[in-house]
Order: C-alpha cells, then structure tokens, then sequence
C-alpha cells in the first residue's frame, strides 16, 4: 500500500500531514510514502530528511495523486486535485463536511473514500487520533502568547521599590482543551485567570488549573453526549451576558474559543460589552473562522474599539506550523493504522468500528 501527500495551498496553510519522525511506523507496516517535491521545506523540513527515512519524493504532485492508494491531507485539496483522484482511492484529513457538501457528495459519487477526522467519536480508543484536541491544545497556548504580546502592561503582579504592579485579569470563554490550556498558560505567566462555560462539567477542570469559574445562577448543563457545547436558551443567554458584562468592566484580557461543531460560533461578547471594557484591554477571538465569540472580530484583522483591541486570525496554527504538524501527522498516522489490515496488508473499510464508521463521509 502506498500513501501520499501533497503540498496545501501555502497561502492558507502551512501544516503538513506526515513529518519525517512518523515514517518509520509507516515503514513498519510495510506501507510506502509518496511526497511531492519542497513538501515542507516552507517550515523548514527539507525532502533529503523525508528520503533518507524512506519517502519517495516526485516533482509534482499529479505523480503522487496517482500513484497512492490513501492521500493524506490538512484540508480538503483544490477541484484541480480533487479531479485526479479515481475509484477506491482514499481520502483522509479535516474536509469540513458541512461547507464541502456538494465536492464530498461528487467524490463519493466517483466511489472515493471520504474521511474527515473532525468526526471523530470522542471515545477512549480514538484519543490518540484526536486531530482536534491537538490542534486546539496550542491553539489555545498561542493566543495567549499572541494576546501577552500585545498588551502594553505587565502580566504578572510585581512588587518593586516604586509600587507594585497589579496582575492582568483574564477570561477565557469556553473551557473545551482549548480553553483549558489558554488558563493553564495564563496562569504559568502569572496572570489571575477566570473562565466560564456552557457546561457545568468544566468547573472543577478550571478550578484544578488555579482558575475561577463563572457560572449563571441556576444553570443548567448544556453537554451534549458527544461532550461537546450545545446551543444556550435564551433566558441562559440573557442571564450569561448580564453576567459577563459585570464581569469584563474589570479584565484586561479575554480569549475566546466557544464553538458549536458545524454551526456558526456563538455571539458571547456583545458590542455593548465591550464598551464598558477599559481602554487598552485585548479580545483574542479563536473562534474567528467561524463567525467570532465576539460581535466585532473581523477575520485577519485587528479592530480598535475606543481603545478595546479585538483581533481573530483565521488559522492561528501557521505561527505554530511545526509544533502542529507533529501532532497533526502522528494522529493521522494512528487514524491510518487503525484503517490498515496488518494480515491482508490493505486498507480496509469495516464500518462495524466505530471509529470507521463516524468518520467516513457517507
């Protein structure tokens, strides 16, 4: 068997999904690596590093789309691609079935198999491929990174000869892996942290990490089995808000990163909110590419509201390409073992696993 993978579209994204390290696994399972030519040379991978662990490195990347049995991707490839891709051919990385609807419906309908591992049923057996947890675990250390650089004040509290420095006050909003890790590296930076979620299940997880939960009076739980957020009431809603409102007259720093998988990101933050922050405060909305947490994120762009800075980046990841692609590439590796029949030495589709069977684009 023979698996391949060919440069994103560098302008969007700089992560890869097979780094040097994880070849030899392949190898061990006998399975072959096609990879086109300065696959990840933009990160500072050079293709002598993929040769000398075995790839076979070809100069474009029609050679590699033939010749493979499975393509690994980051993100669903270009319809120039996508077009010479052929039956039984395999398919796997985050092809976001819910705005790629009518290209995953056209390759399934040439019988090319579809996986889209942001499907993946959070189950015990499935942690070790859980391409968003990874993901999300930097991206939430990274906006923190990203929001400390901007602020013009000291984060932790200094005492010194001339008077003490205060501790910048942080929000995260949301506390899925994300959240938790920006609380846990807000407070390794000596910040005084608070968080607030949909679910009540996050409490004691903030808590362990130094943080201070937020919660609505009389809350419910809204966690789906799946353990992800689920859409808010309106009375939570109004009751959430009136909470953060009070709350956001004293933070310098709030990070967001509440989404509702294949759903537009809620609006936590409103503008009038906002207005009753303190000048010089930052909002780092994660939750751009989908829509904002916050009601004036502008993708890519920094917004100044009398004084407030909101600012969302569309792939937070490509400033951590490398550190991501590591992770990324050893989930793909375990999501392609657990695909590969060791007797048969083929790929096969066994939609009695549940892993399988959720993630296949049907």
């Amino acid at each position: 068997m023979i698996v391949g993978s060919i440069s994103e579209n560098k302008k969007q994204e700089s992560r890869v999904a097979i780094t040097p390290d994880i070849l030899k696994k392949y190898k061990s399972l006998g399975i072959d690596i096609h990879l086109c030519k300065d696959y990840a040379s933009h990160i500072g991978i050079k293709d002598e590093e993929y040769a000398s662990e075995g790839a076979k490195i070809f100069v474009n990347s029609e050679e590699v789309l033939t010749s493979s049995n499975a393509i690994l991707q980051m993100n669903m490839p270009s319809d120039e691609n996508l077009n010479k891709l052929v039956k039984d051919q395999i398919l796997i990385g985050v092809l976001n079935p819910y705005s790629n609807e009518k290209k995953l419906k056209e390759l399934i309908l040439k019988e090319i198999n579809c996986f889209s591992l942001e499907l993946l049923p959070r189950i015990t057996r499935a942690q070790s491929m859980d391409i968003l947890s990874s993901q999300a675990n930097l991206a939430g250390y990274k906006a923190v990174v990203e929001a400390f650089a901007n602020f013009q004040k000291a984060i932790p509290m200094m005492m010194t000869a001339a008077g003490t420095i205060s501790a910048a006050k942080v929000l995260i909003v949301g506390a899925g892996v994300a959240g938790l890790q920006a609380i846990a590296t807000a407070k390794r930076m000596g910040a005084i942290v608070f968080a607030t979620d949909v679910r009540l299940a996050s409490k004691e997880q903030v808590e362990s990490l130094g943080g201070k939960f937020l919660t609505v009076e009389g809350a419910e739980n809204l966690e789906t089995d799946g353990g992800y957020a689920k859409e808010a009431s309106e009375d939570f809603k109004k009751k959430q808000e009136e909470l953060l409102k009070e709350t956001l007259r004293k933070i310098d720093i709030v990070i967001c990163t509440a989404l509702i998988p294949g759903k537009k990101a809620p609006i936590i933050i409103k503008r009038n909110m906002i207005e009753v922050m303190k000048s010089g405060s930052i909002i780092y909305d994660l939750a751009a590419s989908q829509g904002g947490n916050s009601e004036l994120t502008k993708v890519d762009q920094i917004v100044d509201s009398n004084g407030v800075k909101i600012m969302g980046e569309k792939n937070i990841l490509n400033k951590l390409p490398f550190s991501a692609s590591n992770l990324y590439s050893k989930n793909m590796f375990n999501f392609v073992n657990n695909l590969y029949d060791k007797e048969k030495k083929r790929f096969e589709i066994n939609h009695d696993d549940e892993i399988i069977d959720k993630t296949i684009v049907k």
